[in-house]
């Protein structure tokens, strides 16, 4: 299945190391923008197998997408973006190029997720902080106002697809985990896959389950390291509270 990254890099060393895993794994860049200046990075600690997000810089990477950049999406069966694109006001327009998946991770608020809902067709949430009974609430609510399913994540506690048939409820794998990082990611990406091929939602459910769990199973969930730069993350960096985010 082809895939494409739409986005903003920079003209340094870590732009460079991206490009290069994205051409490994056949990813195409043919819309990928490289831009003067650094590309965004985040600081992220460990702490027993969890990551901890302590600051971030988004670098060049926020973009506005040109009319070109709609016209290339509407080539591809979905597009998946998220709150950290800062994509918002481009949504209805991505939404009418293709079919969209938007990970909302922990904006679960009326306010940021409302306007969005009705143009996405597959939503995900992130919620290892909730009860049951409140993942219950917020997939529902989120599912009443447009998306053909919602994704609701819980870490250990596994995950919830809430569509209008039925609620599928997958737990999460026992795992050796390192890290943390990009389990959620990797199960989306797993999910999605399974959508656009159509498959049973229980055996694309428990394969984005194993997906998550070998993601654990590696350092930064890249896959492709590189030793860091002298003088990196720098001192001045900003401090951002832990992430939810799961």
């Amino acid at each position: 299945m082809p895939a494409a990254y739409l986005g903003a890099i920079g003209d340094d060393a870590a732009g460079d190391h991206i490009r290069t895993a994205l051409a490994a794994e056949g990813v195409a860049t043919d819309r990928l923008r490289v831009l003067a200046g650094a590309s965004a990075y985040a600081v992220v600690r460990l702490v027993e197998g969890n990551r901890i997000f302590e600051s971030s810089d988004k670098g060049v990477s926020v973009f506005s997408l040109a009319d070109a950049d709609l016209e290339y999406l509407a080539g591809f069966d979905l597009a998946h973006c998220g709150y950290a694109s800062r994509l918002e006001a481009q949504v209805p327009a991505i939404a009418a190029a293709t079919r969209l998946s938007f990970d909302f991770a922990t904006r679960r608020t009326a306010a940021f997720a409302e306007p969005l809902l009705p143009y996405v067709e597959v939503a995900e949430f992130s919620a290892s902080d909730l009860s049951d009974v409140e993942v219950e609430q917020v997939g529902r609510w989120a599912l009443g106002r447009g998306p053909r399913y919602v994704l609701v994540t819980m870490g250990q506690r596994g995950a919830a697809l809430f569509s209008a048939d039925a609620v599928y409820r997958q737990p999460a794998l026992p795992t050796v985990a390192v890290d943390t990082l990009g389990a959620g990611d990797a199960f989306i990406g797993r999910l999605l896959v399974g959508l656009l091929r159509a498959e049973p939602l229980s055996g694309t459910l428990a394969d984005a389950a194993r997906c998550a769990a070998q993601t654990c199973q590696t350092h930064g969930a890249f896959g492709y390291p590189r030793p860091l730069p002298d003088g990196f993350p720098p001192a001045s960096a900003p401090l951002v509270g832990p992430s939810a985010r799961s």
